[in-house]
């Protein structure tokens, strides 16, 4: 599938000058706990073939669930009913292209996002599927379980990877940040895919746990567009989520001056642990506090978080909703200087419309996702941000050609889950606007012309970022393994 090859090496040809200074490691008696520093003096000093990045960052928003192509980005208007559904494709500000009615603002700006209607991946699983599409990869590594239990020997996600392979923007900040909830199963398990994995968990994203996690079976928007999963079987109780930023505050009594205090305490503290230190999971506690102590001290991004009190015009253009506050987020964020930002715009499976999905999409998805993603383009484009800024939104999977009808849980039909073929939706950051990628068959199930893969998807997002196809990932033990294993999707960036 368009270069991508599953059984490649896993390990990539360094070049002479790398060698030498690993060999140089060892001939210094320093171990592999040193090596870190030196991959990253090596990046900055340009270790690899250069890459002229088209982005500086990364927003990478995911949809769990699976949004149904056919009704968002490749509808059939040609097809059966049973296949079309019931929304109508509606021009777009570029000739040709036409979308969904119910996305009337993404049509106006057409001309500046592209779409792929050919990604594809060989699962209809939820938790499969998110790992693909969250790690990059279409092969599980082995020894992948998929009970919902994130493990060591996994594939570390795409916002991992980039965290670790860029240089930071600001040392101050995580470089990959995950908001505003971790995916969570409604049995409680926890998706895997978002995590550093092999990389160790020091690598793991810094995740903003900005939306509480309530009862699973409330999906949606909230608090504007909340519905429930099952709608003839609702939860007894209502959403009682609030969306609420991280408490950044210092603790009441405690002055910046007493805080100073306590970090020479720490450091002192610190004199009396450099073994543990030393150790992995010692730079891995080392690394989190420093974020802790930036987030608690940094001004602007304690206004970062505080989205829900931004001003009353601001909020009105993004939306009082979770989907709102999540993007404007992600744009103060990326503006404060962090590398990469995940946003999961819902809890776990929020767009898995099983039944009664054209009035959800219609009524409670579609109107928050348009309102918000747009209001973030328009902030990226007017701040002079849109060209550095890669937007990538997709899903685990997309959904059947054929609409399904579960009358004992919906009053109304939909989609189940299907791994086959998917529309995924690129701006900014060099993308080419106004362009469509691939094509799916006639009823939206398989892919038509030029497929792609959650590879090349990953791929795109590494180039655009600068970062060089001979690049690698170190494991915990200091193996490394290749960064890219697909290639960037062809006539995607300019």
């Amino acid at each position: 599938m368009s270069g991508y090859n599953p059984q490649a090496a896993q390990h990539p040809v360094f070049a002479r000058r790398t060698a030498l200074q690993a060999g140089a490691v060892g001939l210094l008696g320093l171990g592999m706990n040193h090596l870190d520093a030196l991959h990253a003096a090596t990046r900055v000093e340009g270790k690899y073939a250069p890459v002229e990045p088209t982005a500086k960052a990364c927003i990478y928003i995911f949809l769990s669930g699976g949004l149904a192509q056919q009704d968002s980005f490749d509808l059939k208007p040609q097809a059966p009913a049973e296949i079309r559904g019931d929304f109508q494709p509606i021009a777009t500000q570029t000739p040709g292209i036409e979308i969904c009615e119910h996305l009337p603002l993404l049509a106006q700006r057409s001309n500046d996002w592209s779409v792929v209607r050919s990604l594809t991946h060989p699962t209809n699983g939820h938790t499969l599927g998110h790992y693909f599409m969250l790690t990059g990869r279409s092969v599980a590594n082995p020894g992948f379980v998929g009970d919902r239990k994130p493990r060591p020997g996994d594939w570390p996600s795409i916002a991992s990877i980039v965290g670790d392979a860029i240089p930071p923007r600001n040392d101050n900040l995580p470089p990959a940040v995950v908001l505003p909830e971790r995916l969570v199963h409604w049995s409680g398990g926890v998706i895997p895919g978002a995590y550093g994995g092999q990389m160790g968990r020091r690598r793991d994203p810094f995740f903003i746990e900005a939306s509480p996690y309530g009862d699973p079976m409330w999906r949606g928007a909230y608090p504007e567009y909340t519905f429930p999963n099952q709608s003839k079987k609702p939860p007894g109780s209502p959403d009682a989520r609030t969306y609420q930023a991280p408490n950044l505050k210092l603790p009441q009594g405690l002055s910046p001056k007493r805080m100073d205090r306590r970090l020479d305490l720490l450091a002192s503290i610190d004199d009396q642990r450099r073994a543990m230190e030393r150790s992995a999971e010692g730079r891995s506690y080392d690394l989190h506090r420093q974020s802790a102590i930036s987030l608690l001290s940094n001004h602007k991004v304690q206004q970062a978080f505080d989205v829900t009190r931004a001003d009353d015009k601001i909020q009105e253009r993004y939306g009082r909703n979770s989907f709102g506050w999540s993007l404007l987020m992600a744009y103060r964020l990326v503006s404060a200087g962090v590398n990469l930002v995940q946003v999961n715009l819902g809890n776990n499976e929020t767009w898995d419309t099983h039944g009664d999905a054209f009035p959800r999409l219609k009524n409670k998805l579609f109107p928050p996702t348009d309102r918000a993603l747009c209001a973030l383009m328009d902030d990226l484009k007017n701040s002079g941000q849109f060209e550095s800024t890669l937007i990538v939104m997709g899903s685990e999977f997309g959904r059947t050609p054929k609409i399904s009808h579960l009358t004992d849980t919906f009053f109304g039909p939909g989609r189940d889950h299907w791994g086959a073929v998917q529309s995924v939706f690129f701006a900014g950051g060099g993308v080419r606007g106004g362009t469509v990628i691939g094509s799916s068959d006639k009823q939206a199930g398989y892919p038509a012309a030029d497929p792609q893969t959650p590879d090349n998807m990953a791929a795109s997002i590494y180039h655009a970022l600068g970062i060089p196809k001979t690049a690698a990932w170190y494991d915990d033990t200091g193996r490394p393994h290749h960064i890219y294993t697909g290639v960037p999707i062809d006539g995607l960036l300019g």
